[in-house]
């Protein structure tokens, strides 16, 4: 998060108010860096220069670093992301709005495309709840234990840290582990008790990195996708930070990515990260022609 130099906000014109650019501007106000905004109006129908001079003097008046810009180019995240690579933005700050249960069994929501898509950490931005003083929730999978995930894990906890020491809020780590199973060789998964020590132990090299004790340490049995949010509600988290794998295509629409469950379940504002490779993958796709 310290390292993101400047942010992509996606404003939407029928909207009064915009809870993308509250979130882009409490960010960039505490960060103490000189991040610069980049409002983006996705519409090729509709001539919105007039509300983004507007925005953009307001920002100028109370100091802020910005730049405006309408666009489209075939579908909303489509968008997004050549703007996003256009300008060089470190992060994508969009309002979620969900979409009806039928239209999501019929279409794949433009916000999953989003996650799915977009070679940049993704914050979509659910309530106008201001983050001060709340929970602050990292979702991470110590089951998988490769160096891909380990990198992913640091990044979801390190992002929690600087949300949470920026928002003088408290980090909560949460992990899911599956459950016992008695036919499996490893006698370490036959039992809950040793599923679960095996998992804190994974856990203790980044409690002592990011100072994160046993009680604000939550590692359960069940699956992710009803855990995280089950944890989201209990502790009122004002923000979930989950990574995602990206599954497209087949696989992506029957298992379903857990980002894309999670988001539809918590309340509170969820911030979305992808593996190093995968966003360099992502990065190759989207500069190509």
């Amino acid at each position: 998060m310290q390292a993101i130099r400047s942010i992509l906000v996606v404003i939407e014109p029928e909207h009064s108010e915009s809870l993308a650019l509250k979130r882009a501007k409490l960010i960039a106000g505490v960060t103490g860096a000189h991040l610069h905004l980049h409002l983006l109006v996705c519409d090729k129908k509709h001539e919105h220069s007039a509300l983004l001079s507007l925005l953009k003097a307001g920002l100028l008046e109370d100091g802020y670093s910005v730049t405006t810009e309408q666009a489209w180019n075939n579908s909303l995240h489509e968008t997004i992301i050549d703007v996003q690579q256009a300008e060089g933005c470190g992060l994508v700050v969009k309002q979620h709005f969900p979409d009806s249960p039928l239209k999501k069994a019929l279409l794949t929501p433009g916000d999953w495309k989003l996650l799915r898509y977009c070679p940049t950490p993704v914050l979509l931005v659910k309530t106008a709840a201001p983050w001060a003083g709340k929970v602050i929730l990292a979702a991470i999978d110590v089951g998988n234990n490769d160096g891909e995930h380990r990198s992913l894990h640091n990044a979801i906890i390190d992002h929690g840290f600087d949300i949470a020491s920026l928002a003088k809020a408290q980090l909560h780590v949460i992990s899911a582990h599956p459950s016992p199973m008695l036919s499996v060789a490893d006698p370490t998964f036959q039992l809950k008790e040793t599923i679960e020590a095996r998992y804190r132990e994974q856990c203790r090299a980044f409690q002592a990195e990011f100072d994160v004790d046993d009680k604000h340490l939550h590692i359960e049995e069940g699956p992710a996708d009803v855990l995280i949010p089950h944890f989201a509600h209990t502790l009122q988290a004002a923000v979930t930070i989950i990574g995602t794998v990206a599954r497209t295509g087949i696989s992506g629409a029957l298992i379903g990515n857990t980002a894309e469950v999670v988001l539809d379940k918590v309340e509170g504002d969820v911030l979305v990260l992808k593996p190093q490779t995968l966003m360099d993958h992502l990065e190759d796709l989207a500069t190509k022609p």
